[in-house]
């Protein structure tokens, strides 16, 4: 279950985009290795400012590996996968805001687990949606 990945990767100490990012890569077998999941370092925390929250910045990136299968492929394309992603996190952690979302989902115990559980349950319904769509 990919919540349960993501936590694995968290408790590890990687930040969210980096525990969303390495979640996906491991559940949906992308093959990148772990020193790829260097490249989400900055954007946890939201951007280490508060601002986007890093599990949607490291769930869109899980996204691109998954549905742009070169770079010359049209990354509009991605569009409307990413748009649907931004939606599902939004149902499922209340923003898109790493400040507003700590005050509902933040725990000193646990720090953003229950943050990092939510963005997996959002890239897992993306995911699952954008699948039956293409049936």
């Amino acid at each position: 279950m990919l919540e349960n990945i993501a936590v694995k990767y968290y408790n590890m100490g990687y930040n969210c985009a980096e525990t969303l990012f390495l979640a996906g890569n491991e559940m949906y077998n992308l093959g990148y290795d772990e020193k790829s999941a260097r490249l989400f370092a900055a954007f946890g925390g939201g951007l280490q400012c508060g601002d986007l929250c890093g599990c949607l910045t490291g769930a869109a990136g899980v996204l691109g590996a998954m549905f742009v299968p070169t770079k010359a492929h049209d990354v509009a394309e991605l569009r409307p996968y990413t748009q649907l992603l931004i939606r599902e996190f939004e149902k499922a952690a209340g923003a898109r805001k790493c400040i507003d979302i700590k005050p509902h989902l933040f725990s000193n115990g646990i720090r953003c687990q229950n943050t990092i559980i939510q963005g997996a349950i959002a890239l897992k319904n993306t995911i699952e949606l954008i699948k039956k769509e293409a049936r």
